[in-house]
């Protein structure tokens, strides 16, 4: 019997299986360690699955990508977003856009995405096995023998490895040859202990810019405050851009925030001498002139104006003091949080070994690659998901192709 075995039941070895195209005789094996399946998938985007991002150029869509944005470009040109509304759209889930450019299906939950997929598997007669992991690839010849946990031996012709950041297959690929990079932590918030956002949780900002001076980064768009420090957007964007230096700092940085985006110490100046002249009567601390929440206005000039003073009776050294607070506050970052369930990283397949047009590797014929096992990974907002559709598409199609013309033959 002639069959495809695909390791790990995450969204990128489904996506595989399901878009395989072969004869009723060739077996699909997904083989998944844990006891549950696309479990990522089940707690994206909050429960609701981010699917993708409503970026419809391929070279633009590339450029969300710290890791594989050059790779990415032929690929998508192959598979993109619109590649993806059309796939699910054929298949009954509608998907809309949000005004972020997020993807999410119209029901807002990931058990409509789980069980398209689910539907689609069965209709193909694709064999799942659950809580069994691989301890071993062996060539054999032109084709592969998959040793799992349980120590059965499958024989198989091609094997796809979607078993995402697991240490131990990272391992076993090291072994077998494949070029790794090791990884480290991307999308992840940064903790910061600083009385200026104590006690803020939750409040958030609709655009800042970060930026860590002694690497030379830089990063934009909203920022939410938590208990832990900081994040949102524009922090994550950053940790995956930075992903590697920071690793290297062991977590330990200064961060500097203009809270208000790009508005500038001088024009915060200017901007708090008219106020001091057109409402002079007026408490600084009674509401925010800026476009901020009024708590976390407050708590960042209180070090600098007294709660009962006025407009009228602040002076320049004040002023001064608050449009640098608010324009460069510099926050000594010390560790990170990551999202448990959701976990990105950064590092994997050595690019340079894969052949992006059919995703396998150019070591070992018959080995492909799909999703995060890759050294590819993207900022938030769906474009890790579009990477794993997109990687997972090129591999089922180059081995339909060629086992369809294998059978012909």
């Amino acid at each position: 019997m002639k069959r495809v075995v695909i390791v790990g039941g995450g969204a990128a070895g489904f996506f595989t299986a399901i878009n395989l195209n072969l004869p009723a005789d060739i077996e699909i094996l997904i083989l998944e360690k844990s006891n549950k399946l696309l479990s990522k998938v089940k707690v994206s985007g909050g429960g609701r699955c981010n699917v993708t991002h409503a970026c419809f150029d391929p070279k633009e869509l590339s450029t969300f990508y710290p890791r594989g944005k050059k790779e990415l470009v032929g690929p998508f040109h192959s598979f993109q977003c619109g590649d993806t509304f059309d796939w699910f759209e054929k298949r009954g889930v509608s998907l809309k856009i949000e005004d972020d450019g997020r993807v999410f299906p119209n029901t807002d939950s990931s058990q409509t995405i789980i069980d398209c997929f689910l539907k689609e598997a069965n209709q193909k007669n694709i064999k799942i096995e659950l809580q069994t992991g691989i301890q071993n690839l062996v060539p054999n010849g032109n084709e592969w023998n998959v040793v799992t946990s349980n120590n059965d031996v499958i024989p198989c012709n091609y094997v796809i490895m979607a078993a995402g950041s697991s240490p131990q297959i990272w391992e076993m690929l090291q072994a077998l040859g494949v070029k790794m990079i090791h990884q480290v932590p991307s999308l992840f918030t940064f903790n910061i202990k600083d009385s200026r956002i104590e006690g803020l949780a939750g409040l958030s900002t609709k655009y800042a810019e970060v930026s860590i001076p002694s690497i030379k980064m830089e990063s934009d768009g909203p920022m939410l405050i938590t208990h832990w420090g900081l994040s949102g957007p524009g922090i994550l964007k950053l940790s995956a851009w930075a992903a590697r230096e920071l690793e290297a700092k062991k977590y330990k940085f200064d961060i500097v925030v203009n809270w208000l985006g790009n508005e500038s110490k001088e024009s915060l100046i200017d901007r708090f001498k008219n106020l001091r002249s057109s409402d002079p009567r007026r408490l600084v601390h009674s509401y925010s002139p800026v476009d901020l929440p009024a708590r976390l206005w407050q708590s960042l000039i209180s070090p600098y104006i007294p709660h009962d003073l006025k407009w009228a009776d602040i002076n320049n050294k004040a002023i001064d003091s608050i449009a640098l607070e608010l324009s460069q506050g510099v926050f000594k970052v010390d560790g990170k949080s990551t999202f448990k369930d959701e976990f990105v990283t950064a590092g994997g397949v050595d690019l340079a070994d894969v052949e992006f047009k059919t995703m396998e590797s150019k070591q070992f014929k018959g080995l492909y690659f799909a999703g995060e096992v890759l050294n590819i990974d993207a900022v938030t907002g769906g474009f890790n998901f579009q990477a794993a559709w997109t990687t997972s598409i090129l591999c089922a199609k180059s081995i339909s192709n060629a086992l369809v013309s294998e059978k012909s033959y």
